[in-house]
């Protein structure tokens, strides 16, 4: 009878699907072309992302010119890594800042477009892969309670929620906080950023206890400057996490991060 039942359910399923296709038409995410397939790009969108492939530099993630190699295994820096280690351990992006990744980005934060989110797990998962080896705990990149009730959702929980299911490895929104209110980021010089965020985030003592001797991923929808991440990572090591590596959608790659 069970067995039945699943059978029928699922019987129903593809015609719940069929039938929400045929009124609801599959849509590029981007330029919103007729697709065979929900939750995806056109071939000529996702021909236009501009994807973050290796060689990168082990700590900041940043694309690095040519592969320099290495007889004793050392990870590759940058010199902006050598020159101001960050507090995080490893970064990793999908895809630099710009045109079709950053439209879809905006539209998740601004425009409450949320169809794009199965197609950002299924990004992070395959940039996070190496770090989500060592990883114990999920952790997004706070939203102040005044700003999340402005937006009605903080877009770096919706990333990490959807990661969380596509590798197991838990997620808690509660662990790190954005105690104090803070001017948008947004136009910022890094020093000004720096400042902006000056004991902005929190590890209440009650939390302390799911982070002390873990490697935490911490999760985010935009690396500019690496400020915000760096601060956070600092919090959460004060807290008592023994590493911090971020992952995040997608990663202002100019010379004032490769070149400081």
């Amino acid at each position: 009878m069970t067995r039945m039942s699943a059978t029928v359910g699922a019987a129903a399923l593809r015609v719940a699907r069929a039938v929400a296709d045929t009124l609801i038409p599959p849509l590029c995410l981007s330029c919103h072309r007729p697709l065979a397939d929900h939750d995806a790009l056109c071939a000529k969108c996702w021909s236009e992302i501009s994807f973050i492939r290796a060689p990168v530099c082990d700590r900041l993630g940043i694309p690095l010119p040519y592969d320099p190699g290495s007889t004793d295994g050392a990870p590759l820096l940058s010199a902006a890594a050598i020159a101001n280690p960050p507090d995080y351990d490893r970064a990793r992006a999908v895809a630099h800042f710009d045109g079709v990744v950053r439209d879809l980005i905006h539209g998740l934060k601004y425009a409450d477009r949320h169809d794009a989110r199965r197609l950002f797990g299924n990004w992070l998962a395959v940039s996070a892969s190496e770090l989500l080896a060592d990883a114990e705990l999920l952790v997004p990149v706070p939203l102040h309670a005044r700003r999340l009730l402005a937006r009605r959702f903080n877009q770096s929980a919706i990333l990490a929620s959807e990661l969380a299911r596509r590798c197991g490895v838990p997620l808690r929104v509660d662990v790190l906080q954005r105690r104090r209110h803070t001017a948008s980021q947004v136009g910022l010089t890094r020093d000004q950023r720096r400042q902006n965020l000056q004991g902005a985030f929190h590890v209440p003592d009650a939390a302390r206890r799911h982070i002390e001797g873990r490697t935490v991923l911490l999760v985010d929808d935009v690396i500019t400057t690496g400020t915000t991440i760096n601060a956070c990572a600092r919090t959460l090591k004060r807290a008592g996490a023994s590493r911090v590596d971020v992952v995040a959608i997608a990663m202002v790659t100019d010379e004032s991060r490769i070149n400081p």
